[in-house]
């Protein structure tokens, strides 16, 4: 099943968490890496923002990946140049 495009604004949006380090790890790949990724990262990376921000915020930090094979090498991605 396809998705509609998800707009860009809207994920942007969705990327100011409150959490001033993961704003920046969230924006950079927002704007270095989204429009490069292919359909299915572009998802993962939609669904990521759909998470808790505790969990996420594990997620980012280290303390844990997602089940989820797609979310967790999105999250590796995130975090590797961070």
């Amino acid at each position: 099943m396809n998705q509609a495009p998800v707009n860009k604004n809207a994920l942007r949006w969705r990327c100011r968490r409150g959490m001033q380090e993961m704003d920046i790890l969230l924006l950079r790949y927002l704007d270095t890496n989204y429009d490069q990724a292919d359909t299915s990262e572009q998802q993962a990376f939609a669904e990521l923002l759909q998470q808790q921000d505790d969990v996420l915020w594990d997620w980012l930090s280290g303390r844990g990946l997602p089940d989820d094979a797609n979310l967790s090498q999105l999250v590796c991605r995130l975090t590797k140049h961070s």
